[in-house]
């Protein structure tokens, strides 16, 4: 089963308060910030994510990019991200697949539910988020406790032996 997170990526920034502080100071920061969160997201859930900016009153622009692994679109001029959204999710949806998209748009969530999507609020996006750095944190704290001696995987064979006959006293 293939399962796809579609992401609206304004409409993150305005919902997560971290973004939307950042945002007020720096729109395109609060947009690379996202990308990473999302990135690191991907990489942990499994989920195939694609990122939807919306350009609709920048003329001209438009595109699919490829950003830390993450798929990330901006629409072309006067389209909205819903309607890439909606679009992706028309081209997406098929048997074996599940696809989410995030967005705290009521409209669009209605939209895309009678696609076949599944909604995904923006607060419970930012705690599936939350939980993924948590667990992430956890494995590696839990890796690096498996180590019982860290130096010993980096010292040659010989100053093992030195060590070792200090240790015994010889």
């Amino acid at each position: 089963m293939e399962e796809y997170l579609i992401v609206d990526g304004y409409n993150i920034i305005g919902a997560w308060p971290e973004l939307a502080k950042l945002k007020d100071r720096n729109l395109e920061e609060a947009r690379d910030r996202l990308i990473d969160i999302l990135a690191e997201y991907q990489s942990f859930s499994g989920l195939k994510t694609l990122l939807v900016f919306d350009a609709y009153y920048v003329p001209g622009i438009g595109g699919k990019y490829v950003q830390s692994k993450l798929k990330v679109y901006y629409t072309k001029e006067k389209e909205t991200a819903d309607e890439l959204i909606e679009r992706l999710v028309n081209n997406l949806m098929g048997r074996r697949r599940t696809i989410y998209v995030a967005t705290n748009d009521m409209t669009e969530q209605h939209v895309i539910f009678g696609k076949g999507a599944l909604r995904l609020p923006a607060s419970e996006l930012l705690t599936k988020v939350r939980l993924s750095r948590k667990e992430i944190k956890k494995q590696i704290q839990t890796e690096t406790s498996k180590r019982t001696n860290p130096l010993d995987g980096n010292l040659s064979a010989d100053l093992k032996a030195l060590f070792e006959k200090m240790r015994r006293g010889k």
